[in-house]
């Protein structure tokens, strides 16, 4: 699948850049109208800007080895807007890719694209059946760095609001001038930019309006004081980001509030709680269960890693090193703080401190226990982590060995959002700002000697540790889309 480099690189670049352009509404349709999500290798086009969307194909032309462009997607898109689709999540890369090499292979005897796409959506195309009985009510508990980029993905994915809304946020009382407050810190953010939307303030029903979805405002002192009743809130999933809760009496405490039916904690859990991290072990979310947690950002980004390494090359031990991002829990300068070293400023120092995601990794991969030491540095930087995994393995590899086993999971594996990849030699830390997956292994990093290796992942452990919890919100609360492909 390869094309000849264009005389006029410019003009090539206007012509698709007009492609993409013309795009953004068929998306946009289909996703506002018909609950349609069109994605690229994972990669969600809906509310995407034009360079977004021909990053995203650039993306797939780096990492995937082939020349899909938006020459390619645009007429495989717009034969997908003919068809009578609803309520399903498609992967235009992956349909354009395989519609390439069918050409390929049949050259003049393949099927025009409306054809070859009408087939390939057989078993979507006309069902209407919503992935869910009903909208899911979500209430957030708290609305620090992660209540509000949870708050713009839950937002950004309300589509025609029959599946999920966020529908109130819960914060200890403030004074004068709160809601403005709160209002100004999501629309703004010096890390992740500007909200992608409009907010408008309703001081009077103390709500925020964003992008037309009414987020009541909700004070309180304790989860188990609010009727969410009043705000015509019912069986209501309460996300807690508070940390503040972290064992089952705590959490429990939500389910005393009426309204409310079900908590997800967003950090780990004690005690027998489960502990998830989707993709992974989200299978074993039942039905019945009332209180699961989200696991670390940390954990999230290794778990998926560690798990398919040891299936296929087996790992005797090794240690997890995190150079972390600072956080909120640290001090600004120098200051009282209980915990050791974190009272040192985070601005000015590297910070040694423990992690509990080495050990926490055990309950969503049971069979790495006791095979696996952990700590943490703390950094200067405001966002983006690397987690260092320095593994000795059953199997002896190679670094191209085990840099193409993940690259093609990357690529073409149920643990798509999981594990993202990147073979850039200047890669760095503020690259991976926004980042929806897990985490990113950095390939030229990679060092393998025999059956040693060390592997270099980066994560957002704001921006995509939160787009881990929004999807198991979707398991929790039972919401199944049909796929192309067919999910693994």
């Amino acid at each position: 699948m390869t094309r000849p480099s264009p005389e006029d690189y410019f003009s090539d670049w206007k012509q698709r850049e007009s492609l993409a352009q013309e795009m953004i509404p068929v998306v946009g349709k289909l996703y506002s109208e018909r609950n349609v999500g069109v994605f690229i290798y994972g990669r969600p086009l809906h509310n995407r800007s034009v360079t977004n969307i021909m990053k995203s194909h650039r993306f797939v032309r780096q990492v995937g080895r082939n020349e899909m462009s938006e020459f390619e997607s645009h007429p495989v898109l717009m034969a997908l807007a003919k068809l009578d689709l609803w309520h399903c999540q498609i992967d235009l890369g992956k349909l354009t890719v395989k519609y390439m090499e069918l050409q390929q292979d049949k050259g003049a005897d393949a099927p025009s694209v409306d054809d070859y796409v009408k087939e390939e959506m057989t078993s979507l195309a006309g069902d209407k059946t919503p992935p869910s009985a009903k909208s899911q009510d979500i209430v957030l508990y708290g609305f620090g760095r992660i209540g509000r980029l949870i708050a713009r993905l839950l937002i950004e994915r309300t589509s025609t609001g029959g599946v999920m809304r966020l529908r109130a946020v819960v914060v200890r009382p403030g004074k004068e001038g709160d809601l403005i407050k709160r209002a100004s810190l999501f629309t703004s953010d010096s890390v992740h930019g500007a909200f992608q939307g409009t907010v408008r303030i309703d001081e009077e029903n103390n709500c925020l309006i964003c992008n037309g979805n009414v987020v009541h405002i909700i004070y309180a002192n304790n989860p188990d004081s609010i009727d969410y009743t009043d705000y015509d809130i019912d069986d209501a999933l309460i996300i807690d980001n508070t940390g503040k809760w972290r064992d089952e009496a705590g959490l429990s405490l939500h389910l005393q509030s009426k309204g409310a039916s079900k908590v997800m904690l967003t950090a780990p859990g004690k005690g027998d709680l489960k502990n998830i991290v989707y993709g992974i072990n989200h299978d074993q979310i039942s039905p019945d269960d009332k209180i699961i947690t989200a696991a670390s950002c940390t954990t999230n980004a290794i778990a998926p890693v560690l798990k398919v390494l040891n299936d296929k090359f087996g790992i005797v031990g090794g240690h997890v090193e995190t150079v972390h991002a600072y956080t909120n829990d640290q001090n600004l300068i120098d200051n009282y703080h209980s915990g050791n070293r974190r009272g040192r400023s985070a601005a000015l120092n590297m910070v040694l401190t423990e992690t509990g995601a080495a050990k926490a990794v055990v309950k969503a991969v049971p069979e790495l226990a006791g095979k696996l030491t952990g700590n943490a540095v703390r950094v200067p930087v405001p966002n983006v982590s690397m987690a260092i995994l320095a593994l000795n393995l059953e199997t002896s590899t190679t670094k191209e060995e085990i840099n193409e086993f993940l690259r093609l999971l990357a690529l073409h594996s149920p643990l798509q959002n999981q594990i993202s990849y990147t073979q850039d030699p200047d890669a760095v830390s503020s690259d991976f700002v926004g980042t929806r997956e897990a985490a990113t292994v950095d390939s030229t990093a990679t060092i393998v000697d025999d059956k040693r290796c060390v592997l270099y992942l980066w994560y957002d452990n704001e921006f995509g540790y939160c787009n881990q919890v929004v999807r198991m919100v979707y398991k929790m609360a039972g919401v199944n889309y049909r796929t192309y492909p067919v999910a693994g």
